[in-house]
């Protein structure tokens, strides 16, 4: 490793094989000594994440649920009491004007895996050319990080936001290729003036969340947060070029489960300003609301955040999973079929009414917040009929979110922002915020609504799809594309079964599903021809092993585009090997993201058991999650 001292005393960041040199226009040095500065921070990051599992286990050993805060005490580490939150008392921010109207965000990386510049510019192109109000350029769940992905991530967006003239070549050329697209489809262009449109887009970038560490960099020998990494690095790269263009500074921040860790967020925030020397607030973030231990904690979260929080997201997938997750000790919560969980679907639909109730609170100073809609993951490619009732679907899910009152909603690709876009402009409001709901409560009722089971399938098919989709999603993880247009096996080569764009949440519920109807004895409640298994029949090892095999096979003889055939003999053995010891092990790993990313970049699968082995060791007799690069351990460490 060659490493890279900096300026503050005692600090000292080790930055692995050449990359300091070779990516040097983002590991600059008023970078590396902003980065030493943040870093100050680490030890907080890494007791909150231990302090996170620890509530996870005791929950899991008492078979106690998850429970709304003491209205009496304080949000640790900020000095508010939990009831001033709840009722306004501190002072929020000021929606600032490229913020006000976010009517559809898209959302996806600015990086492609094993790719030059050049193509990696087009993702940005494609996003600040769509159309959408907002785009969400993710260096988290959709985001690869095999090699330097997520470096390269940082280098698309420093050139874009700067205007470069290598982004400014490709933006033109991807113009053409839109409207001719659009031309196609609409029967109209979509663009008239393509460097007017790059100034329609609000940029915002994801952090990866607390959990994670970075693969790249080493504080004094040690694994360094990724939400430290990320943060700088775009901050302090970036801040110069958006604030003279008139553009904020706008971070998504994923993965916070209590008003402490927000707490901790805005504490990292404000000591990142003073550093750069901003205003206290100049950085404004979006939270996504993803965790049910932060569905207990709203308005604390609003409160812990202060100057820096503009609004809260409502993303399904995380959500789903961490609502499993949290109960995986209670042998009665047992989750349908996939499909059947959506957004008015018992907990999911008082969640949302949570989130939107928050938002419509006010603050000190009579200011709201905006909640943006979750995750449309259509894509209009496929057949005729395909993609007119796949968009039918979704511009029903757009109408009913708008009239829920969210203020807008996600994509997962360019294409849908001028499909969706009709919605919000046929009503015309800007925002939705200030609209008149009941005030949250914090009842024995509100808290069962948040874990609330209602009838639906749970089935053959539902397992199989499941299963073929996170074998799949593993493996294109490994191949380094965390965001990826899936579908279950059995539908590969029909078109009218649209691909929908997955990324890592989507992973995580699947295997979240399958390890609950193995682990508390699930009924399936129809019978199913074609494996002989009838309703009532409870779904056992020995039919997971079945239809593992089944699924398997098909991924295996499948054309390349669906399985690439560079990945049936290296990353797709990977990916089944740590789908197996998921679902299997009674002890249920906190993220299916872990085994993945002690594998990237190997394509072994006798090393991968071997790091699999020993992370399922760690957690099982210490409690320790292992989040570090193996890759780069210091010399004379093991993992």
């Amino acid at each position: 490793m060659s490493t890279t001292a900096t300026t503050n005393e005692g600090v000292n960041l080790q930055i692995r094989d050449n990359l300091a040199e070779q990516y040097s226009a983002i590991y600059t040095h008023e970078a590396l000594v902003a980065l030493s500065f943040v870093a100050q921070h680490s030890a907080e990051q890494k007791r909150l994440m231990n302090e996170r599992s620890q509530r996870r286990a005791a929950r899991i050993e008492s078979r106690t649920p998850i429970t709304f805060l003491d209205p009496n005490s304080e949000i640790k580490g900020t000095g508010i009491k939990v009831q001033d939150a709840r009722d306004g008392k501190f002072v929020g921010a000021v929606i600032p004007h490229d913020l006000q109207r976010q009517w559809l965000q898209g959302t996806g990386p600015a990086a492609k895996p094993n790719s030059p510049i050049k193509a990696n510019l087009r993702n940005v192109a494609y996003a600040l050319l769509s159309g959408a109000d907002g785009w969400m350029f993710d260096g988290e769940d959709a985001l690869g990080q095999i090699t330097t992905m997520s470096l390269d991530n940082q280098v698309s967006l420093k050139l874009a936001i700067a205007r470069d003239p290598l982004f400014l070549e490709v933006a033109e050329a991807i113009s053409v290729e839109m409207n001719a697209w659009a031309q196609e489809f609409f029967g109209h262009e979509i663009i008239s003036d393509w460097r007017t449109q790059l100034d329609f887009t609000t940029k915002i970038f994801r952090a990866r969340g607390l959990h994670l560490d970075d693969r790249h960099i080493r504080l004094n020998g040690e694994s360094l947060s990724a939400s430290i990494v990320d943060m700088t690095l775009y901050v302090v790269n970036n801040h110069n070029a958006l604030l003279d263009a008139g553009s904020s500074i706008v971070l998504y921040l994923p993965k916070i489960q209590t008003a402490e860790e927000a707490g901790f967020w805005n504490r990292m925030m404000t000591s990142l300003e003073g550093h750069l020397g901003l205003d206290e607030g100049t950085i404004k973030v979006y939270v996504l609301v993803e965790q049910l231990e932060q569905t207990f904690q709203l308005m604390e979260i609003r409160a812990a955040l202060g100057l820096h929080f503009v609004g809260f997201n409502t993303g399904r997938w995380d959500y789903i999973n961490s609502v499993s997750d949290a109960n995986c000790w209670d042998a009665d919560f047992v989750n349908p079929n996939i499909e059947s969980i959506v957004m008015t679907y018992g907990y999911m639909r008082n969640y949302e009414d949570r989130v939107r109730r928050a938002v419509n609170t006010p603050d000190a100073n009579g200011n709201y917040a905006l909640w943006q809609g979750g995750m449309e993951p259509n894509i209009p490619v496929g057949s005729k009929e395909g993609v007119a009732a796949s968009m039918k679907k979704a511009k029903a899910g757009a109408v009913r979110e708008q009239q829920e009152g969210a203020s807008g909603k996600w994509i997962a690709h360019w294409k849908m922002a001028h499909i969706l876009r009709p919605v919000w402009e046929e009503v015309g409001e800007a925002n939705q915020s200030g609209r008149d709901f009941p005030p949250l409560t914090y009842t024995a009722d509100d808290a069962a609504g948040l874990t609330l089971l209602e009838p639906a399938p749970r089935t053959v098919r539902g397992a199989r799809n499941l299963l073929s989709v996170a074998l799949q999603y593993g493996n294109a993880f490994g191949q380094g594309m965390q965001a990826a247009a899936l579908k279950p096996a059995d539908f590969f080569g029909n078109d009218d079964i649209l691909y929908l764009m997955e990324d890592m949440a989507t992973g995580e519920i699947r295997l979240s599903i399958l390890w609950e109807w193995i682990h508390k004895g699930a009924a399936l409640t129809e019978d199913d021809t074609e494996s002989g298994l009838k309703a009532g029949d409870v779904f056992s090892v020995e039919i997971f092993a079945r239809l593992l095999e089944e699924e398997y096979a098909k991924l295996l003889a499948a054309g390349n585009r669906d399985v690439h055939d560079n990945s049936k003999a290296t990353t797709l053995p990977i990916a089944r090997a740590i789908v197996e010891t998921y679902v299997l092990d009674p002890v249920k790993a906190p993220w299916f993201i872990d085994l993945l990313n002690i594998n990237l970049n190997n394509h072994d699968l006798a090393v991968a058991k071997e790091r699999i082995s020993k992370y399922t060791e760690a957690f099982k007799s210490k409690g320790i999650r292992i989040t570090e690069n193996l890759d780069t351990l210091p010399a004379g460490r093991e993992s």
